[in-house]
């Protein structure tokens, strides 16, 4: 396990020896590193230099170092997908082979707050409606859903969302298309409700993707949160030189 000598500094070769061996399966996901000292040893290098190609690992997300109890191997995500094109939960989990489900739903109707009625751009009287899922991979909690969306809009009932997509329900009368969608997304340590409902521990941080839908005439049809498990979703952006 001794690192060779070339002509890199030592701690980029520690970096890459311990990459080396997690792909290889010397080290598995969420296995304890050994101490300092005995990899150290291991590797024929100060701890020094060690520590420097830890420090490094920990902010490529490799590992995680938690504090008085040691060095783990960060799980990768299960789940990866760029976010310019508007693809459902579902397709996203059969893509990684995994069969998608829904263990928990509540659709409930209301009248729009302040801050929804801005988002929507209407009235208090208009009628609002929430839905609340929870996605599964292989029965497993991985994404908490809330969508908002305008009971007009809707070419079904409220319970009748529970049999159908958004997606499907707000198109199905040939009215409205969704034609894009604006998303931001926001890093989140812990949340009360999402982070109890997906069974992650204060450990796992959560990924926020928040999505203003808009139809072709401009609208803003459906607006969500999404909650992903960061420890089983990753997205990235396809940049191109202009």
């Amino acid at each position: 396990m001794l690192v060779k000598t070339d002509q890199r500094h030592l701690y980029v070769q520690v970096i890459e020896r311990l990459k080396d061996d997690i792909e290889s399966g010397v080290f598995k996901e969420n296995e304890k590193f050994p101490s300092e000292f005995e990899l150290a040893r291991n590797l024929g290098v100060s701890r020094a230099t060690l520590r420097e190609a830890l420090r490094v690992l920990e902010e490529e997300k490799v590992i995680i170092r938690k504090h008085g109890v040691g060095t783990f191997v960060n799980p990768r995500p299960i789940f990866s997908s760029g976010i310019e094109q508007l693809s459902s939960v579902s397709s996203m989990i059969r893509d990684a082979g995994m069969e998608p489900g829904t263990i928990f739903m509540e659709v409930q109707e209301s009248f729009p707050t302040d801050e929804l009625k801005a988002k929507f751009d209407c009235e208090t009287e208009d009628g609002l409606v929430t839905i609340k899922r929870v996605r599964t991979a292989d029965g497993d909690p991985v994404v908490y859903c809330i969508d908002h969306v305008l009971s007009k809009n809707l070419n079904a009932g409220a319970e009748d969302l529970l049999k159908e997509s958004i997606f499907d329900s707000l198109e199905k009368s040939g009215k409205i298309k969704i034609a894009q969608a604006i998303a931001n997304i926001e890093p989140l340590g812990y949340d009360d409700e999402a982070s109890s409902i997906l069974r992650c521990g204060v450990d796992i941080p959560l990924l926020v993707l928040i999505q203003y839908h808009y139809s072709e005439e401009g609208e803003m049809v459906l607006y969500s949160k999404n909650y992903f498990r960061a420890d089983k979703f990753s997205f990235h952006v396809v940049r191109k030189r202009v």
